[in-house]
């Protein structure tokens, strides 16, 4: 029987220098008897001398479309929108199985190609919690994208360009710079989905800059809305993933409503969804305008960026990578649980999408 082989290709999007194996990770891969291949790039955070070290193979940048039929193509964010057909296995974020437009173009890609989508976001355990994710640096960055952009607001414009930073000391240090400059004291935030991941490094990061914060879970938004509360603070930051049973948090009659709100981070950031627990705005933003306005008289702007973590990309790299090592270790067991539910997640989906 051939050794499993996985295909680390280089990430194909603006901005995005992380990554889901880290060199230890890759060692640890060969170590068990697995073919490891990793394509060179030029935005990767890691350094590919460190792969090399570990004693991967290495292939060039973007040439997965070349890969050996069994290898398996292991990425973060989603692929080029070319329509190709897709013919291997794949691991990566598809953001397909909630309805998104752009989710159903990408099925039609793997049936045309008869390929397999192993959704990072369905690697889950036998309680369906994800084996792995990025949601804590996500919720800190997003914290922090957004109280620039109030920041901004206050100093007369809107958020301008961001970057990425070589650790978290420096984000928050640039955050609390823009608060100062503010003049403005500070905002007070509004946290929902704070007892997970996503609320946890979001509070974080309010907390950090000494910002007032107030905490909303399952028991707060169980009611089903509407949530006035919302509108009486600065900020609002949803860490809630879209779906079916999601309620909505802010809806359009809230732009003209009476109301202290003047930032939403949408840090689970699903626009195109049909759940879409935000519906104020339909287009995620990018790091050259990270804000969108969308309301005046105050001024309200969204943020909605759907890559945050790339901000911090080593640290949550690395993080994460930790987090799923164990998961790719068992891609050798047809049987492994969290890899059958991943497949079966995706048939379902594949057999349901028009």
């Amino acid at each position: 029987m051939a050794a499993t082989h996985l295909w680390v290709r280089a990430e194909q999007r603006a901005h995005e220098q992380r990554v889901g194996l880290a060199p230890d990770g890759a060692a640890r891969l060969i170590e068990a008897g697995m073919r490891v291949t990793v394509e060179e790039s030029a935005s990767r955070a890691i350094p590919m001398e460190e792969y090399a070290d570990a004693g991967v193979e290495t292939a060039r940048e973007g040439s997965w479309p070349s890969a050996p039929g069994n290898a398996i193509v292991f990425g973060l964010k989603e692929l080029p929108d070319d329509g190709t057909p897709l013919g291997h296995r794949h691991i990566f974020f598809g953001h397909a199985f909630k309805g998104q437009h752009a989710g159903r173009r990408l099925l039609s890609r793997f049936r045309a190609g008869g390929g397999t989508l192993y959704d990072l976001e369905y690697l889950v355990d036998d309680e369906g919690r994800r084996v792995a994710a990025m949601g804590y640096w996500a919720g800190y960055v997003g914290a922090a994208v957004a109280l620039k952009a109030w920041a901004a607001q206050l100093c007369g414009g809107t958020c301008g360009p961001i970057d990425v930073y070589p650790d978290k000391p420096a984000l928050n240090a640039d955050v609390a710079g823009d608060l100062e400059a503010a003049d403005a004291g500070l905002p007070d935030a509004l946290v929902i989905g704070a007892l997970g991941r996503v609320g946890t490094g979001a509070s974080d990061l309010c907390r950090a800059m000494g910002a007032a914060v107030t905490k909303w879970d399952v028991a707060e938004t169980a009611h089903g809305g509407p949530y006035p509360e919302i509108l009486d603070h600065d900020v609002f930051l949803n860490c809630v993933l879209a779906g079916p049973k999601t309620p909505v948090f802010v809806p359009r009659p809230a732009l003209a409503a009476d109301r202290r709100l003047r930032v939403i981070g949408d840090v689970a950031c699903d626009p195109d969804s049909d759940y879409n627990p935000v519906p104020v705005y339909t287009r995620v933003t990018s790091w050259e305008r990270p804000a969108v306005r969308v309301g005046d008289d105050p001024p309200l702007d969204v943020v909605a960026i759907d890559n945050l973590p790339s901000m911090l990309p080593r640290e949550s790299s690395e993080d994460y990578a930790a987090q799923l090592l164990p998961t790719l270790l068992a891609l050798d067991d047809p049987d492994a649980a969290v890899w059958r539910r991943a497949r079966a997640e995706f048939a379902r989906h594949l057999g349901t999408a028009t």
